[in-house]
Parts: C-alpha cells; structure tokens; sequence
C-alpha cells in the first residue's frame, strides 16, 4: 500500500475470494497477534479466539453465517469462493462481562493487516451462534462477538459517493463490481471550531 489512508480504502468487506489459495494457521496466528496490541477497555484485554484454516470447520462456520443482506439474490459466496479462513472473536466472562468496543477494535486491526498482506476479509455479527457455539464446542463462558472470514479476494469493490437519494445499500453491478456507497464528509462532521 502507498499509505495508511490507502490501506483503508482498500479494506473493503470481501465476500468473494480464490478458495485453491490456502491460508496457513501461522498467517492467522500473525493476524491474531496484531490485535493483542490494540487498545482495550481498562486494559482487560477479554477476547479470545478460534482459528480454522481446516475446510471441514470452515464449512460448519460458513454455514452460520448470515452473507450481504442488501444482496437478497445471493446467499453467500459458492464453493470455489468461500474463505480460506476464519477467526472467531469470542469475549470471554471469566475475565470480564464488559467487553466494551473492544471486539470492533481487534476485528478492524485483523483485516488492515490482512489487507497489508494482500488479503481481504469480512467481519460478520449476523450469526447463528447457537449453531456455530455446537459446531465449535465453544463454552458457555465464551461470547460470541464476531466472525471474520479471511482469503485471497477475487471480488473488486469500490467506494462511491452517496447518491441524492440517500441510498446506503451497497450493490453489485453487471460486472459483479460491489459497490459502497458512502456519505460525504461535510456530511459527518456537524461542528469543527
């Protein structure tokens, strides 16, 4: 990336990647790595989290998972384009029951730096997590907070201004290009002194 401005606009939520391109456990761990350098409310650092990079575990996450909700043709990515991993973001209550942002803070820090490292990814809370918590045999002291799927991205996404109508759904045109519409700054900022 040329710049740290560039690395955002780039880490787009990816939805479609090259499922041959393999994932080692070693590159998560990395990613993982990353976020136990991020911030944490009164520095309890209470996440905790699983990895697969294993087909059969990444098929049963896949599964409960909830894909692109504007896209209500699409039921999420075919076999051939389906994550090559995942990481599960569980807060865990023998720590602490607040787990504040904490959760949004480590999943944003995981995808820039798999998008540093040519990946792409997507952070889901639309989750079946009673199935996901059986599939995983995650206890009852663990909270499911996030998942985030990890590949090769073969999907190309773009940033466009909002339009006039005020329509925030993203998109994918006849190309398959996914596009985001985004509100401008003039339109976030409600005072500057």
């Amino acid at each position: 990336m040329k710049s740290f401005k560039d690395l955002v606009r780039a880490n787009r939520s990816c939805r479609r990647f090259d499922n041959s391109h393999r994932i080692d456990v070693k590159t998560v761990k990395e990613l993982v790595g990353l976020a136990r350098y991020c911030a944490s409310g009164a520095n309890n650092q209470p996440l905790k989290y699983i990895i697969s990079t294993d087909e059969a575990k990444n098929k049963e996450i896949f599964s409960c998972l909830g894909w692109a909700a504007y896209l209500k043709d699409w039921k999420g990515p075919e076999e051939k384009e389906r994550p090559a991993a995942y990481i599960v973001i569980l807060g865990d209550h023998n720590i602490s029951d607040r787990f504040w942002c904490d959760h949004g803070i480590a999943a944003q820090t995981i995808l820039l730096g798999a998008r540093d490292m040519g990946l792409a990814g997507c952070m889901f809370a639309a989750i079946n997590i009673k199935k996901l918590k059986e599939f995983l045999n995650i206890e009852d002291h663990l909270e499911v907070k996030l998942v985030i799927a990890l590949g090769k991205p073969v999907e190309v996404a773009r940033i466009d201004d909002l339009g006039e109508d005020g329509d925030i759904r993203y998109f994918r045109d006849e190309n398959q290009v996914h596009h985001v519409p985004k509100r401008s700054l003039e339109d976030l900022i409600l005072s500057a002194w």
